[in-house]
């Protein structure tokens, strides 16, 4: 996968049958992005991490998570009692068992990614790959990563094997609409003309047809900005200058005072011999 680190490597537990993988994130974000600014004069908003006990700004070494119960009491967590769970760290894929693709609701997938064999020879890998095509099913694995095993549900996608995060029937809620309950049935001539009008738009899928309108938009709405000009663009030189420290920038001020000051002695002492500069600490 040029390009593309693995963020996990493992095997596939596939009955008495190991099969050796690395896995990859199957999406990327092309949203275009943006920085939160002061409208005013274009400064970068900076987010710290300041205490509300002690004020002061933490740093992300000292930063543990804890958990707030219902009856106000806190709980601190640190790694430590995180790698105390049982899904810490499991580099196996178990498979548990094969269902029906069709059984899957597709509101439960969550995210994608790409397994690819990690072995000297990729036989069982598309032994794997081929039977799940044929069967029509589709595997459902435990998956572990960062630490949280999930169900996940892996399938054959032109031969490359894909596994799908899949959330707890209970992290998707209920929708109960009253204004569902007591709705008289479609009269059949209704029927009929709805489905006149779907055979009229019918179509296979091929999603390359359509196009991200709105980010094509922004794209173009931003390199006429920058080419205009105008208050609302700040200059790239003017932006660069904006990432350097504090700190520098008074170290290069006072070096710089230093030189006028060594200029300003040199010419004072002018008709005299003695034209070294005092030292003058930055």
């Amino acid at each position: 996968m040029g390009g593309m680190r693995s963020i996990w490597k493992g095997s596939i537990a596939f009955g008495l049958v190991n099969v050796p993988v690395k896995v990859y994130s199957a999406t990327e974000d092309h949203d275009i992005r943006f920085h939160q600014v002061h409208a005013k004069d274009g400064g970068r908003i900076k987010y710290n991490r300041v205490c509300s006990e002690c004020g002061n700004t933490v740093q992300f070494a000292d930063i543990d998570k804890a958990y707030d119960s219902e009856d106000g009491s806190r709980v601190i967590l640190s790694d430590e009692d995180f790698n105390k769970l049982p899904a810490a760290e499991k580099h196996e894929i178990p498979v548990l068992e094969f269902v029906p693709n069709d059984q899957i609701d597709p509101i439960l997938f969550e995210k994608s990614y790409f397994l690819e064999p990690d072995s000297a020879s990729p036989k069982a890998y598309v032994l794997l790959s081929t039977v799940l095509t044929e069967s029509d099913r589709t595997a459902l694995v435990h998956f572990t990563l960062r630490q949280k095993t999930r169900l996940a549900a892996m399938r054959a996608r032109d031969g490359v094997l894909v596994i799908q995060t899949l959330l707890w029937p209970d992290e998707v809620r209920a929708a109960e609409f009253p204004s569902l309950d007591d709705v008289e049935k479609p009269k059949a001539k209704e029927l009929k003309m709805a489905q006149t009008l779907v055979e009229s738009m019918a179509g296979d899928f091929d999603p390359t047809e359509f196009t991200d309108d709105y980010q094509l938009q922004l794209r173009q709405l931003l390199d006429e900005m920058i080419e205009n000009g105008g208050k609302k663009v700040i200059p790239a030189a003017e932006v660069d200058q904006e990432g350097t420290d504090a700190e520098v920038v008074d170290l290069v001020a006072a070096l710089q005072r230093s030189v006028d000051e060594a200029k300003s002695n040199a010419s004072k002492a002018g008709s005299s011999k003695s034209t070294t500069p005092r030292k003058k600490r930055a």
